[in-house]
């Protein structure tokens, strides 16, 4: 325990013998006996005085806090600072650290702190190595820190807090690994293993009233055990493998799936799409037809002109040369040719237009196409 007991503290039988022992050798090295007892007694008083002086008062240090007993009942706490007491031993000060976080360590100890900290493990193979669910044997090293929250409880509940703390934590931890397949403890489950043996801990210590909080649990090293080292690298060397493989089909799946779903669904888009156009088309061609029938049957002459130009208009935008003859001719005659015409008015679109010549025929006009 983190307390400090001043020399020359009480006043047992020993503290009087050492005073009459020191007064006996004052008296022989200055021969105080003949000036008389006087002097003997205020030499005596003064050093009383100057015990009593020192041994009423105690500093606390800021990391600390006293616990001050009176016959061993328990009176009171102190902060930091100077603070007086009753000397002779009536009044006793027990002096706890509560201002800084501890440290307890399983499996392992520190032998060096520092930047590169050096770490010891032989002899405490008993403490790290423990059995999980799938009856795997786990090498497990783990830290607890914690503060003493509570100095009273700290010194007078429990007789040995620390040993105590020690029992508890490696239960805990043995049951909670004990509970769970290797894999999760080596792997993924060590936060949540971490993060369950505190509460489990601070639950128990507090049930005992040991005055401790526990501030964190890491766990340090997990392995399994030295000679199964190179079989279980093995394994997760495997799974890794595995891992890979699985997110490379499911990224190919991801790239593949969609763009298939995607193209079915243009390809449905387009369909939907023709079908619609072309049944538009359909009842437009019908419901001309029936305009045309309507306006043949008011009009024949003028209708059927009327359609016999539209159609030559149609077909001479389809040809590329156009020629008008004469039935009596046995050769042609060019009278004009209309793609020469058609491209000096045209020069700044750059296109050619198409060429005819037109000659007479007598009779009935006559047309031929040439492509």
């Amino acid at each position: 325990m983190d307390w400090e007991r001043p020399p020359r503290r009480g006043s047992g039988p020993g503290d009087f013998q050492d005073l009459e022992e020191m007064f006996r050798r004052l008296k022989e090295r200055y021969r105080l006996s003949s000036f008389g007892t006087g002097p003997i007694w205020l030499i005596g008083l003064v050093l009383l005085l100057l015990f009593v002086a020192v041994n009423s008062y105690y500093i606390v240090e800021p990391q600390e806090t006293a616990v001050v007993q009176r016959f061993g009942k328990f009176i009171k706490t102190s902060d930091a600072g100077l603070h007086f007491k009753i000397p002779f031993g009536i009044e006793t000060v027990r002096k706890v650290v509560t201002g800084r976080v501890l440290q307890r360590e399983y499996g392992y100890r520190t032998v060096q702190p520092g930047v590169q900290s050096r770490f010891v493990t032989k002899g405490y193979e008993e403490e790290s190595t423990m059995l999980s669910g799938d009856l795997n044997v786990v090498d497990l090293q783990w830290t607890i820190q914690y503060k003493i929250q509570n100095p009273v409880d700290y010194l007078f509940q429990v007789q040995d807090v620390e040993w105590t703390l020690d029992d508890i934590s490696e239960s805990v931890m043995r049951r909670i690994v004990g509970n769970r397949y290797s894999d999760e403890v080596l792997t993924v489950g060590r936060a949540a293993i971490a993060d369950i043996t505190k509460g489990e801990i601070q639950q128990i210590i507090d049930y005992y009233k040991t005055g401790l909080k526990i501030v964190a649990v890491q766990l340090q090293n997990v392995n399994p055990p030295e000679p199964v080292k190179a079989a279980f690298n093995e394994v997760n060397e495997a799974q890794q493998e595995k891992e890979r493989m699985i997110n490379e089909a499911q990224e190919a799946y991801n790239q593949k799936v969609p763009k298939a779903v995607g193209q079915a669904r243009q390809t449905i888009n387009q369909a939907e799409g023709y079908a619609l156009e072309r049944v538009n088309r359909s009842r437009g061609e019908a419901q001309r037809f029936a305009d045309i029938l309507a306006a043949y049957e008011k009009a024949p002459d003028v209708t059927r002109r009327r359609m016999y130009l539209e159609s030559f208009e149609n077909l001479s935008g389809k040809v590329d040369r156009m020629y008008v003859l004469d039935g009596n001719m046995g050769n042609l005659l060019p009278l004009l040719d209309l793609n020469r015409s058609s491209s000096r008015g045209s020069e700044s679109s750059g296109r050619q237009g198409q060429q005819s010549s037109l000659s007479l025929q007598s009779g009935s006009p006559r047309h031929e196409e040439k492509q």
